[in-house]
């Protein structure tokens, strides 16, 4: 019988070289790949992330923005009332500084004005009604982004013809009436504000702020009307309309500035009219950004004008030992009341300290700005001094350009506050025995702070 042979026998492996167990059917994974998780983002991305959506979202400071339009073209409009017995004097041609000599001084500094374009009176005359007229219209508020461009053109054509005229709030008024013309100033307490609320009232609760604008026809033909100006000047060859040069930017000229203003609030009234979704929104995104840019520079430039200022002062011998306020106390041309001068002039101890306390305030502020209690309390003791300014030494106009620079700093709920109490003290006066509105209502122009087109409402040029 044969033998069977034995079967064969698996090798066992040896524990002690034995590696990881491989199973030849292990389970593969079945489906698609889980996806990889999420990136957390930091805290300062997601600080970077807020910020951009503050500066974006909407246009930050309304109120005070609307204190700064009203104030400086207030105050460059009683000026210009005020000296309209002489403004041939000051900058017509009757001035000792004449015409041809602001023309050489022009062609040196590159600085801009209208005047030089003619030498005729009845120019003069235009130009000088034109301010006048452009600083009222943006004082009330009425097509606040055209009466910008206008009041900045009127500030810089009467300043830079007689340079060797003004004071420290001319320089500033020079100033702010650029920055101006980038900020959205008209949101409130302006009869813009009032036609948007107006228009947004009879468009019922579903209006929507960036929705389709009206015929416009006072926008439409204001607009085309400056467009042709514009064009007549720069077709004839006016001083200053350069593209590329001597503008208000190196290599950006007043002609290209102009231009692209012109320009771009025809294209804002035609794609908030015919291209609704993305491009309107696009559109409103600069601009939102344009206008904080701008009031980011005037804060700044309001703390360079104080620090500088209270820099400078220290280093002069007068302010160092206490005695700089007792000289304009006695000069005649700074005594509106004599008496008043002399018996606050003669007090030592008072003009020591009101001479350290100038130094003291104005070197401190930029760095109180992030404190809110200490800076409110030096806002107060900043817009006292600028009023005893105005009341002791004679310079009204001054004082009333740097308190309105101050008041970009002033609290929104103080602001709001102020707002409501002016409009009940109008109710009162002119409502003729009827509930005064509220604040917000339309007769205050006070839309939300948050709004999104009421600067100018609906308009091609507002």
């Amino acid at each position: 019988m044969p033998q069977q042979s034995p079967a064969p026998q698996t090798a066992q492996p040896d524990p002690a070289h034995q590696g990881p167990a491989v199973s030849a059917e292990a389970p593969r994974p079945s489906g698609p790949a889980a996806p990889p998780a999420p990136l957390e983002e930091t805290r300062i991305e997601r600080a970077i992330g807020r910020g951009f959506a503050r500066v974006t979202g909407r246009a930050l400071a309304p109120y005070q923005t609307a204190v700064i339009r009203i104030g400086f073209a207030a105050t460059w409009l009683f000026f210009l009332l005020r000296e309209w017995p002489h403004r041939h004097m000051l900058y017509g041609p009757d001035g000792p500084w004449s015409l041809g000599m602001a023309r050489q001084l022009l062609a040196d500094n590159h600085a801009f004005s209208v005047l030089p374009w003619s030498d005729g009176r009845g120019w003069f005359e235009f130009v000088y009604l034109l301010a006048v007229v452009s600083a009222a219209l943006l004082m009330l508020g009425w097509r606040t982004r055209t009466m910008s461009v206008l009041f900045m053109v009127g500030v810089l054509s009467l300043q830079n013809r007689s340079v060797f005229i003004g004071d420290g709030g001319d320089n500033v008024i020079h100033l702010m009436s650029m920055y101006l013309v980038l900020t959205r100033c008209g949101q409130v307490w302006s009869l813009d504000a009032r036609r948007a609320k107006r228009a947004a009232a009879a468009s019922g609760p579903e209006h929507d702020p960036l929705g389709v604008p009206g015929r416009d026809l006072t926008g439409v033909v204001l607009w085309a009307v400056l467009g042709l100006a514009l064009a007549v000047a720069q077709l004839s060859g006016c001083y200053g309309l350069s593209w590329f040069g001597n503008g208000p930017f190196p290599h950006l000229g007043w002609a290209l500035v102009f231009w692209g203003l012109w320009a771009a609030h025809g294209l804002w009234w035609a794609v908030r009219r015919y291209a609704p979704g993305e491009p309107r929104t696009v559109l409103d995104t600069l601009a939102k950004l344009a206008h904080n840019g701008a009031l980011l520079v005037i804060m700044v430039e309001v703390c360079l004008i104080y620090a500088t200022a209270g820099w400078y002062k220290i280093q002069g011998s007068r302010w160092q030992d206490g005695t700089a306020v007792f000289y304009p106390m006695h000069l005649d041309y700074f005594s509106p009341w004599p008496a008043l001068s002399q018996a606050l002039g003669d007090n030592g101890l008072m003009i020591m300290l009101i001479t350290y306390g100038t130094v003291m305030v104005q070197v401190a502020f930029p760095f109180t700005l992030f404190n809110r209690r200490l800076k409110n309390v030096l806002l107060v003791v900043m817009i006292c001094e600028h009023l005893s300014i105005a009341f002791l030494l004679g310079l009204p106009f001054f004082s009333l350009a740097m308190i309105t620079a101050d008041a970009v700093f002033l609290p929104t709920v103080f602001l709001v506050w102020f707002g409501a109490r002016l409009s009940g003290l109008r109710g009162r006066l002119f409502s003729r025995g009827a509930s005064p509105e509220p604040a917000g209502g339309p007769g205050g122009g006070g839309p939300e702070a948050r709004t999104h087109g009421a600067d100018g409402g609906h308009t091609l040029v507002g």
